[in-house]
């Protein structure tokens, strides 16, 4: 009997320590223009997060898998991914949310992977009723098994991204700094604002990335004003660089942070991190009255473009 008994208290001592954990905080990545290193941000914050002892999980909503492959990820080898999980959120017959997600080479980070099919979501969610919440379903089972979700999305304004927005508690803008780069944002910004008022109560904008900077130019440094200009209290003080080794570590399957973690655009986004989750949990300000506690130089140092 008081074997039984100290069984059944320890069970219950786990499930209420269970309940107890704190979800996770989770990150969507979104501009509905292409090619301003939206994947590169989620992989290489993510990796970072991973690498200081944090559970994060990548959640790739873009249908091209840029995420999936740029974390080692073979898209061939993968039978069910995130498109299986949004048409079956009802709880029909199918895999569950933990049996999707894959481990990654990286310790302590896994991502919800995407192949192709992840295409027709927005058709075959069509009819659905709360379509819009159909990935904060998805996501519900595991959210307390990690400490950070970071949500990669297409570059447009569709369902699938809709759907990362209801799904997140802050959302990250990079703007690359080059000629048209606020192009669309207040359009995207009408996006976040109408989801917050209509969907995601609780979801804020946490800041805007300056990315692909270039110190050579005069153009990135007008394009990195123009950004604090329109956001100045949530333009990240970290700069991500122009740099050939972050475009190479997707080939071969890795994280920047991890390919090269010596080069400048590593060095940035170790930086960033600090910037975007650390400070943000603790509310212990900006990056420059904590700089003298972090690795590497200061945010506006380094920076030039091109390899290390």
């Amino acid at each position: 009997m008081w074997k039984t008994l100290w069984k059944v208290l320890v069970y219950l001592h786990g499930s209420s320590a269970r309940r107890a954990m704190p979800m996770a905080r989770i990150y969507t990545v979104v501009n509905q223009k292409g090619g301003v290193a939206k994947t590169t941000t989620v992989i290489n914050l993510a990796a970072v997060a991973a690498l200081e002892g944090k559970s994060v999980l990548v959640v790739d909503a873009d249908a091209q898998g840029n995420a999936t492959s740029g974390l080692g990820i073979d898209r061939d080898d993968i039978d069910h991914c995130l498109y299986d999980l949004l048409v079956r959120a009802d709880g029909a017959s199918g895999p569950a949310t933990d049996q999707v997600i894959r481990s990654t080479s990286v310790r302590n980070l896994d991502v919800l992977p995407a192949t192709i099919n992840l295409a027709g979501a927005s058709l075959a969610l069509a009819s659905v009723i709360a379509r819009e919440r159909r990935l904060a379903r998805v996501l519900a089972p595991v959210r307390d098994a990690y400490d950070i979700i970071m949500i990669d999305t297409a570059p447009s304004l569709g369902l699938l991204t809709i759907n990362a927005l209801a799904a997140a508690e802050r959302v990250l803008i990079p703007i690359q700094c080059e000629y048209y780069a606020l192009e669309g944002v207040s359009q995207l910004l009408e996006i976040i604002a109408m989801v917050q008022a209509e969907i995601n109560p609780a979801l804020t904008f946490a800041g805007a990335i300056l990315t692909m900077y270039d110190s050579r130019t005069n153009l990135a440094e007008e394009v990195a004003d123009e950004v604090r200009r329109h956001f100045p209290d949530r333009t990240f003080r970290a700069k991500v660089p122009r740099n050939v080794r972050l475009a190479e570590a997707p080939s071969q399957g890795l994280p920047g942070v991890i390919y090269d973690k010596h080069c400048p655009g590593s060095a940035a986004y170790r930086r960033l991190y600090w910037e975007v989750f650390e400070d943000a949990q603790e509310g212990t300000g900006t990056w420059s009255q904590r700089a003298d506690l972090r690795r590497g130089p200061g945010p506006d140092e380094g920076g030039a473009g091109g390899p290390c």
